[in-house]
């Protein structure tokens, strides 16, 4: 079997990711339903103005850390302003460390990852990990997950994972599109590109997911294009579409 070339994403397909971010939202909520207890502002309709905001700043300008804290102190600015409530400097200070709060977390790896990449690893396959985000907190986890052992120096960090991106990152390695595979839980960030960049992809559906990832695929698959429930599943999955076992 010729070795293939493997791009993992880090959140949500190594590491957990979006369960912290929930628990951090959820405290915001509940926080801003106390604050405008009276005004009759309720959970649902803060969560939604909250990933609305940070949805916006997202796509404007990538996974900065910035962006999370900012949608809530974007989100208690809207409401004051919308029902007239006081705005109180110690109260947005209170709320930017709550959001900041989301980055410091303990790192907890999905289930099977170190087998998993054990097994890819032992088969011969170069693996390289291809994540957004901030450099510092991704190489953070990097380090706390002791993951340089399985990619090396071939750890790939941009803010804003792109089509574009992917395609010049496949260039400039020299990736043979033809055994280079993607494997996320991003519609948007890692299948998208992937297929159109012509290269295998690998979806690994989130347990719980961001609205941004969530997008049509539009793109037509060249290769294969794979729906897995579970990491230990990966070796296999390969091993049988490139033996002609899978479509």
């Amino acid at each position: 079997m010729k070795p293939q070339t493997i791009l993992f994403d880090l959140d949500d397909t190594l590491l957990y990711c979006n369960k912290f971010f929930d628990m951090v939202m959820d405290q915001f909520a509940d926080q801003m339903e106390m604050w405008f207890h009276g005004y009759h502002l309720s959970i649902e309709e803060v969560k939604k103005k909250q990933a609305e905001l940070d949805l916006q700043q997202v796509l404007v300008s990538g996974f900065s850390p910035s962006h999370f804290p900012k949608s809530f102190i974007d989100t208690y600015e809207y409401y004051c302003h919308l029902l007239g409530r006081p705005w109180r400097e110690d109260e947005v200070h209170s709320l930017k460390e709550l959001g900041d709060s989301v980055y410091g977390h303990d790192i907890e790896p999905y289930p099977h990852m170190e087998e998993t990449l054990l097994e890819l690893q032992a088969a011969g396959h170069e693996l390289h990990l291809y994540t957004g985000g901030d450099p510092a907190i991704q190489m953070r986890k990097v380090t706390e997950a002791d993951l340089a052992r399985f990619f090396g120096d071939r750890i790939h960090v941009t803010r804003h994972k792109t089509t574009e991106f992917l395609g010049g990152l496949i260039r400039s390695h020299g990736f043979d599109r033809s055994s280079t595979w993607m494997i996320g839980n991003s519609l948007r960030t890692d299948i998208m590109p992937a297929l159109e960049n012509g290269i295998h992809a690998i979806f690994m559906p989130a347990q719980q997911e961001w609205s941004f990832n969530q997008v049509e695929v539009t793109a037509k698959p060249t290769g294969a294009y794979l729906t897995l429930s579970s990491l230990k599943e990966i070796p296999g999955a390969i091993r049988d579409y490139l033996e002609g076992k899978l479509e």
